[in-house]
């Protein structure tokens, strides 16, 4: 089960209000703030390095709170989370943010807004948007339709992209909350996607030859790679792409270099496939982006 460091009842005035008025007089707020991590490392070596800072997580959302305004507090929430997962390397955010004496005429203990985001592609903030994946959108006429598996998907974004493509979709995640909001979504859509429950680092198996299409994004487990290329059917394509090493180096994300990829290395992890298109390096193409990301990209296809 996944850790979680917990901020609770954090107070402090912001601007936030419909009215005008509301967001040029500060307001008393309160947050209550779960990060999902892995304590194992820090636990280890009893090091704050090795886990994420609380008291910087603080300090950023105050420094926030005084220099910015909003008009809906589900924006100012939407907003600390977005930074706290640019920011920082955690799994999933659940943020609670609330006014504590809101401007009503009736007795209310406080009014605010519930938020839970998972981390994805940090430095992309469109990633908790239901925007596919650019690689995947733009590659779309290469790819055979069939069934397809979107591995740790996540908020859905590439598997509900697939569904509207025609696709029969698989979307594998071990956040059960993802998943039931990804089925909602689904659901309103009027599409068909089968989602499943399962933590392939308890157990990195997919059935053999299963998937004509498998996508991967922003997520990086080695020993799984031998079982994605074999649920591939013949003449099958896999769509990854994840965070290059650079990445790391340049902006401490993700925290640990494990999770990032080597030089060339995804070439080697799918070697004896047939390699439709692969770019790595520096990302320029997310439009103005002050910390474009570092990422190896790669499309193919095994042989039939």
């Amino acid at each position: 089960m996944t850790d979680r460091l917990v901020i609770e009842r954090l107070e402090f005035e912001g601007f936030v209000g419909i009215e005008e008025g509301e967001r040029t007089v500060p307001q008393a707020l309160a947050i209550d703030l779960e990060l999902f991590l892995d304590f194992s490392e820090a636990s280890f070596t009893d090091n704050l390095k090795d886990t994420v800072d609380y008291a910087v997580v603080a300090e950023r959302i105050l420094a926030i709170a005084k220099q910015e305004q909003f008009v809906l507090i589900e924006a100012l929430g939407e907003r600390l989370t977005e930074v706290i997962l640019s920011e920082h390397s955690v799994r999933k955010v659940d943020l609670w943010v609330r006014k504590l004496h809101p401007p009503l005429d009736m007795k209310v203990g406080s009014v605010g807004a519930r938020i839970v985001r998972r981390s994805g592609y940090a430095h992309h903030t469109h990633d908790n948007s239901l925007s596919p994946a650019r690689w995947l959108a733009s590659h779309r006429d290469i790819l055979k339709s069939g069934r397809a598996l979107d591995v740790a998907s996540g908020n859905g974004r590439n598997a509900l992209y697939l569904a509207k493509e025609g696709f029969a979709v698989e979307a594998w995640d071990r956040d059960a909350e993802a998943l039931k909001a990804l089925a909602r979504k689904a659901l309103e859509s009027g599409l068909s996607i089968t989602t499943r429950l399962v933590d392939l680092e308890e157990d990195p198996s997919i059935p053999a030859e299963t998937f004509d299409l498998v996508v991967i994004f922003y997520y990086l487990q080695r020993n799984l790679i031998p079982s994605i290329i074999k649920a591939l059917r013949p003449g099958g394509i896999v769509v990854y792409e994840t965070f290059l090493i650079d990445n790391h180096v340049r902006y401490n994300h993700p925290r640990h270099r494990e999770f990032c990829l080597e030089h060339n290395e995804l070439l080697a992890l799918f070697q004896g496939l047939r390699i439709l298109a692969y770019q790595e390096g520096r990302d320029d193409q997310g439009g103005g982006d002050p910390q474009p990301p570092f990422l190896a990209s790669l499309i193919a296809e095994r042989p039939a």
